[in-house]
C-alpha cells in the first residue's frame, strides 16, 4: 500500500537553517552554539553558509612548554577551520534538506581553554 501525495508544500524558516547551522558548527568545531555566527546567502540557486566564530586554543604557557599541544586542539586554527567546512556542510545538509554550496568560516577570536578537542 503506497503513501498518497497530499498537496502542500513545507518551508524551512530562516530562523531554523540559522539555528541548525550553528549547532552543527558547534558541535564540529567545540564551541558554544552561541559564540558562532551563521548568515546564508544566493550562490547561484544554492545556499552559501558564512560562520563567524571564536575558536579555542590552549594557554601560550602551555604551547610554549610542549608545541605538541596544539595538535591536541586540533591543528593550528587554519587547518581546524579548513578541516571542518565538510563535516558542516554535509551535516546542515542531512538535518535540513537544504543544498549548500559552501561554508565559509571567519574566525573572529580565540578562547584560551584547559581541554583538548580532536575533529
Amino acid at each position: 500500500m503506497g503513501v498518497a501525495a497530499l498537496a502542500g508544500h513545507n518551508r524551512i524558516t530562516t530562523q531554523a537553517l540559522t539555528s541548525t547551522a550553528r549547532a552543527a558548527a558547534a558541535e564540529v568545531l567545540g564551541v558554544a552554539p552561541t559564540q558562532v555566527k551563521a548568515s546564508f546567502s544566493d550562490d547561484k540557486g544554492l545556499l552559501a553558509l558564512l560562520l563567524a566564530l571564536p575558536l579555542p586554543v590552549p594557554a601560550l604557557t602551555r604551547v610554549a612548554d610542549d608545541p605538541s599541544i596544539v595538535d591536541s586542539f586540533g591543528g593550528p586554527l587554519w587547518s581546524r577551520a579548513a578541516a571542518a567546512r565538510t563535516p558542516i556542510l554535509d551535516r546542515v545538509q542531512q538535518l535540513t534538506g537544504a543544498r549548500l554550496s559552501r561554508v565559509d568560516i571567519r574566525i573572529i577570536g580565540s578562547t584560551v581553554t584547559k581541554g583538548a578537542r580532536v575533529l
